[in-house]
């Protein structure tokens, strides 16, 4: 496990700076939930440093996809992952590979806010304290408050560090839950439709933090939003679902060219809303 952890740390501090760099790649990913095809074949490059959107209707498979990436989906039953996800070169799902290794390297926010009963402070900390990292008490203050400006959060919470997380709004709380993603130094962020619980204003906080910081991430993100897929990301996939319905990658390119001149049908299709 030491072993890993090394592995993978050693990976992101030689390429840290290295913008376009690919970090995450699938080839021929494919997921089924029991005898289902949830999605198949599917083949992406992620580059550091660059938002990378996933859009398609409801049921394409997008969460399934994007928890293929940090091995969520060992934690469903039944789920069963054919392919190869790489990470920096890594294969994660290769023999000895330690989920929760991946799970530190590769962050993930979900769709609505899931702070845990603690403190803010705690909430921030939490992933920190969990991996064993040991800290002074100022380091952990420094990681903390680090992780929470980040978030673009510190300066609404930082007189008030040691009150219930559940005491901020609904936006606040999503902040809060990103900058616990970021207190243990991830390389790439996932995040599962993270505005779709979030006022206007609350969801443009986020866009605009995603944007702060993608300089120094792999930021992928599950959308039903096209809008802000258009506002937010460098990078477009589509998924489709096919006659099976079965989730299938049909476009990916950059997000401009997506948008403004798709190549296939169906993208053209679902982007002007006369599918999906």
């Amino acid at each position: 496990m030491t072993m890993l952890k090394n592995l993978f740390t050693e990976e992101r501090d030689v390429a840290i700076s290295d913008r376009g760099k690919i970090v995450v790649e699938t080839v021929g990913l494919s997921v089924m939930y029991g005898r289902k095809y949830a999605i198949k074949d599917i083949s992406l490059k992620f580059e550091r440093s660059r938002i990378t959107a996933i859009i398609g209707p409801s049921g394409c498979g997008k969460s399934t996809l994007l928890r293929c990436i940090n091995r969520m989906n060992d934690l469903i039953p039944d789920a069963k992952v054919e392919g190869k996800v790489f990470y920096r070169g890594v294969d994660i799902y290769a023999k000895g590979i330690d989920p929760v290794a991946v799970r530190t390297a590769i962050g993930m926010v979900f769709q609505r806010p899931n702070p845990f009963p603690m403190s803010i402070f705690d909430n921030v900390a939490f992933g920190l304290r969990v991996n064993g990292i040991k800290l002074s008490k100022q380091a952990l203050h420094e990681k903390v408050k680090d992780a929470l400006e980040k978030a673009v959060l510190w300066d609404e919470v930082k007189d008030r560090l040691e009150a219930q997380a559940f005491s901020l709004s609904g936006g606040q709380q999503q902040r809060l839950c990103i900058a616990r993603a970021l207190a243990v130094d991830p390389d790439v962020i996932l995040l599962d439709e993270p505005t779709v619980s979030l006022d206007p204003i609350s969801t443009a906080k986020i866009e605009q933090l995603l944007r702060n910081i993608s300089q120094d991430y792999t930021i992928i993100i599950v959308t039903h939003n096209m809008q802000q897929a258009a506002r937010v990301s460098d990078y477009t996939a589509v998924l489709m679902p096919d006659e099976n319905m079965i989730g299938r990658l049909i476009e990916f390119g950059p997000t401009k060219e997506i948008f403004t001149n798709p190549k296939d049908k169906k993208t053209e299709d679902y982007i002007s809303g006369r599918i999906g």
